[in-house]
């Protein structure tokens, strides 16, 4: 019975000291790393006609002391489609990551595009949004029209 006893206090003891967890520490920010200023980060396209060019720039400029290095651009869906600069953008110079919406797809849409790089704020969301319009208007409808006098169908 003291065998037992003994093996129960060492367990919770372990369990208090030996197994605490422990947050890793966040690493220090790098005061070196790049500043990257953009225009904006949402653009609306507003009502656009199904078909009509889904692309916007997203341009930005590098106001940091070392180059900024894109190193992903991605979607929020495979509807949206970003095109980033591969290369260093140095100090002081402007470039853009082209955000493109599949406007085929009819009806009013919100999309992402998050973009990782070397910068101070290492993940950037770019929002993209609108509302695409079919050629015939009704076809946004999510229901059927009604033709006056004809009874509705039970």
């Amino acid at each position: 019975m003291k065998k037992l006893l003994y093996i129960s206090a060492l367990i919770l003891t372990w369990s208090f000291t030996g197994k605490a967890q422990t947050t890793p520490a966040t690493p220090a920010p790098d005061a070196d790393a790049p500043t990257v200023i953009y225009e904006t980060d949402v653009h609306d396209f507003g009502t656009i006609k199904q078909g009509d060019n889904g692309t916007y720039e997203f341009k930005f400029t590098n106001t940091g002391t070392t180059p900024v290095i894109i190193s992903n651009a991605k979607g929020s869906c495979g509807c949206t489609v970003p095109d980033w600069p591969k290369e260093p953008i140095k100090p002081g110079q402007t470039s853009a990551i082209k955000a493109t919406y599949d406007t085929k797809r009819i009806g009013a849409f919100t999309k992402t595009v998050t973009v990782s790089s070397n910068a101070k704020e290492a993940t950037k969301v770019l929002t993209i949004k609108g509302v695409v319009e079919g050629e015939n208007p009704n076809a946004n409808m999510p229901f059927k029209k009604v033709d006056e006098g004809v009874p509705m169908e039970r």
